[in-house]
């Protein structure tokens, strides 16, 4: 009866130990990988924020030393791993219109798109098209 609980516990023992190694190992990978990253980003952005002036490339807003962290790399071809030293691959975007393209981009990717005859063609609906007339409409009233 010891026998059989002894094997149990060692049994359990075993898979406890087999299980944080795999844990360790994972989170091994997962700090190393992420260290990787950061000094990547830190590279190219760096870099990037020598070449370019602080100003976003979409909406205008500029940039300074208290708001700096808010201004983004954007990889034009969306491979973080293309980073040409001459930075034509970047651009700089502030947060909001650097989620705004990347959204752009998962929309586009995930088919969010009219099919006719088989053809993808981007949806027509513009819920502002009869702004105008309204205002006018009401200026006139």
């Amino acid at each position: 009866m010891f026998g059989c609980l002894a094997g149990n516990m060692q049994a359990e023992f075993s898979e406890t130990v087999a299980m944080a190694s795999d844990k360790d190992r994972l989170e091994k990978v997962v700090a190393a990988a992420r260290r990787e990253g950061d000094t990547r980003d830190k590279g190219y952005r760096e870099q990037a924020l020598k070449l370019y002036p602080h100003i976003c490339g979409r909406c205008g807003r500029e940039f300074n030393r208290q708001n700096l962290s808010e201004l983004t790399v954007h990889h034009r071809d969306h491979n973080h791993d293309n980073n040409p030293a001459d930075g034509s691959n970047w651009e700089l975007l502030c947060l909001y219109c650097h989620d705004n393209e990347h959204q752009r981009q998962l929309e586009a990717n995930s088919g969010k798109t009219v099919t006719v005859d088989g053809r993808r063609t981007p949806a027509t609906f513009n819920p502002f098209a009869e702004l105008r007339t309204l205002q006018d409409k009401n200026s006139k009233d």
